[in-house]
């Protein structure tokens, strides 16, 4: 699939997924897409935990108050940062930049591959849930489990929601106005 398809195709799945394994070739490609982000100062700040053992699969399935997809993934990625962020550039971290850089190119192979996914991070901060799946990958204390893509094969066409139009999201050169007008200055000399 061209990158652009992909884009257009890219959408959030919560419905139910074939009964298919995901192999690991295509998990290992998804995650190398996740791999290959920017990434603040290079510093390479986010880690994953690929699930494809059935027992913990099913383990992660049954979390209660998970979506559809939740429930029947095929296999899991994780997205794992450090609970206290180091510094990289001056007393700035960009470790949540560089996690949602991943996530997306992780989403975008994902739909390029023919699989579905969405992104699950509110569902992690409730019960525990986070810490719970973390305890089980075995995730050390000094990190956290940010993101969790729940991925398989969708079991019904996917349909993505309405996008806003360009011209009311983007412009060039000047907020909310498609006419650019030189600005005025009294003193230019």
């Amino acid at each position: 699939m061209e990158l652009f398809e992909a884009i257009q195709n890219r959408h959030s799945y919560r419905g139910p997924f074939l009964d298919q394994p995901v192999p690991r070739e295509d998990l290992r490609r998804i995650v190398h897409a996740g791999l290959m982000a920017p990434s603040g100062c290079n510093a390479q700040t986010t880690n994953f935990v690929i699930v494809d053992d059935a027992a913990m699969v099913k383990t992660i399935n049954q979390l209660p108050g998970a979506n559809m997809a939740m429930q029947q993934a095929k296999a899991y990625i994780t997205c794992i940062i450090d609970v206290k962020p180091k510094a990289v550039y001056e007393s700035f971290d960009f470790q949540l930049e560089d996690c949602a850089a991943a996530v997306e190119n992780m989403m975008l192979a994902i739909t390029a591959l023919g699989y579905a996914t969405v992104w699950v991070d509110g569902w992690l901060l409730q019960q525990n849930r986070a810490q719970v799946i973390g305890e089980m990958l075995d995730v050390p204390e000094s990190k956290r489990i940010l993101v969790i893509l729940p991925i398989g094969r969708p079991a019904e066409t996917p349909s993505a929601r309405e996008k806003m139009p360009f011209e009311s999201r983007a412009w060039f050169n000047q907020f909310g106005s498609s006419k650019w007008v030189l600005p005025q200055y009294d003193n230019l000399n």
